[in-house]
């Protein structure tokens, strides 16, 4: 009995505790995403990249700076549209010779091996929305290095809510997908550095006002 009486105060404190704690603003609710067109918040867009090395370990890097728009009504997520410029100028990697190799010029005027140091942005546009609650596959052209391809996007849902500090409503995905770097151009040292790229991106998009 003495033990239940000195353990009344902690159960009640116990809601108390919870009441007071900050909340998260975003959550997977479908209910509190609105219609309407959506910016990407370039602060809080990555898309990262993955490669083999030699059979040893992977290279990572990430895009930053990623700008677009997505037209989203809930009722009808199969019509959404998502168009995405990607800046593959601004390659970021954790090696300083690294990223300096992706963006240098070819060798005696030749073709670069990866980018070079002028690329033009990438682009992804959306050409279907094949959505399952909150999961979907999204096809669309991916065009880089001047090539144009078809690319699947699977998709998850990962959170809607207002922006604490901007007050703006927002949605976030996150998305995979695998591209070969050697059917946009890119083969420099296949198979020594895998042909196939592995995406993994993560998106805000805001609310236009």
């Amino acid at each position: 009995m003495r033990k239940l009486l000195c353990a009344l105060p902690l159960l009640f404190a116990v809601p108390l505790i919870a009441q007071s704690l900050p909340q998260i603003p975003g959550t997977i609710e479908v209910a509190r995403v609105t219609a309407g067109t959506y910016n990407t918040d370039p602060n809080h867009t990555l898309i990262g990249w993955r490669v083999s090395h030699f059979g040893f370990n992977d290279y990572f890097g990430i895009f930053g700076d990623v700008t677009g728009t997505l037209i989203l009504d809930p009722a009808k997520l199969n019509e959404a549209k998502v168009d995405i410029t990607i800046p593959v100028s601004k390659v970021t990697t954790a090696s300083a010779g690294l990223t300096g190799h992706l963006l240098r010029a070819g060798k005696d005027g030749g073709k670069a091996d990866f980018f070079g140091p002028a690329p033009t942005d990438a682009k992804f546009v959306s050409t279907s929305v094949v959505a399952n609650g909150t999961t979907a596959k999204i096809t669309g052209n991916l065009t880089l290095n001047g090539v144009t391809k078809p690319v699947v996007l699977d998709t998850k849902f990962s959170g809607a809510g207002n922006n604490p500090f901007n007050r703006k409503a927002t949605v976030g995905f996150h998305a995979t997908s695998v591209i070969k770097r050697g059917e946009f151009g890119i083969g420099y040292a296949v198979p020594m550095i895998s042909d196939d790229v592995t995406l993994v991106i993560s998106v805000a998009f805001e609310k236009a006002s």
